[in-house]
């Protein structure tokens, strides 16, 4: 039998629906968390399968997961660019994660986790939530497993100092970042 990426690529609308299926909350998940907001999230999921489905035969048949992952990073930051080009015009705020969107982090680690940039929120939630490793997540950016590590480094401070500032709690209880 086939890897599920092979047939994709040559399959139609079965494998997709088996593909949202088995990375339809995954990617909902991911966007999320570099988005910050759950409605847009869904809108690029949506755009995700849909361009992967239309854009299959371009698709070497070789780890799905990364290849929609990547997709979704990428789509994600370039609508945080078009967010920031509407915020220029119009005070708009960022929505609020709600803890029914995601319950794998506190709703302290969550708004704190909202003031990273998008970037580091994709880093932090890769290597957290996903349990990717650097090597998973230089696929998706295009940086080096180093880099990353350091900027993981730097965002997981970031994100610890946000938590005591905002909480005044001691590192201790955010162990898990």
């Amino acid at each position: 039998m086939q890897d599920l990426g092979q047939r994709f690529v040559v399959g139609g609308e079965d494998e997709l629906e088996e593909i949202m299926s088995l990375y339809g909350e995954k990617l909902l998940r991911y966007a999320t968390a570099i988005l910050c907001d759950y409605y847009e999230a869904e809108n690029i999921a949506q755009e995700v399968f849909l361009s992967a489905y239309q854009n299959r035969n371009t698709f070497d048949g070789n780890n799905l997961s990364a290849w929609l992952y990547k997709m979704t990073y990428h789509r994600c930051l370039n609508q945080r660019k078009r967010f920031r080009r509407i915020l220029y015009f119009h005070e708009v705020r960022v929505k609020d994660i709600s803890a029914e969107q995601d319950k794998g982090l506190s709703d302290e680690t969550l708004r704190a986790l909202q003031k990273l940039k998008p970037k580091e929120r994709a880093l932090v939630y890769g290597r957290i939530i996903e349990e990717q490793s650097y090597e998973e997540l230089s696929l998706l950016t295009g940086s080096s497993p180093v880099a990353l590590r350091k900027r993981y480094q730097r965002a997981k401070e970031k994100l610890l100092h946000y938590l005591n500032a905002e909480y005044g709690r001691e590192e201790s209880r955010y162990g898990q970042i």
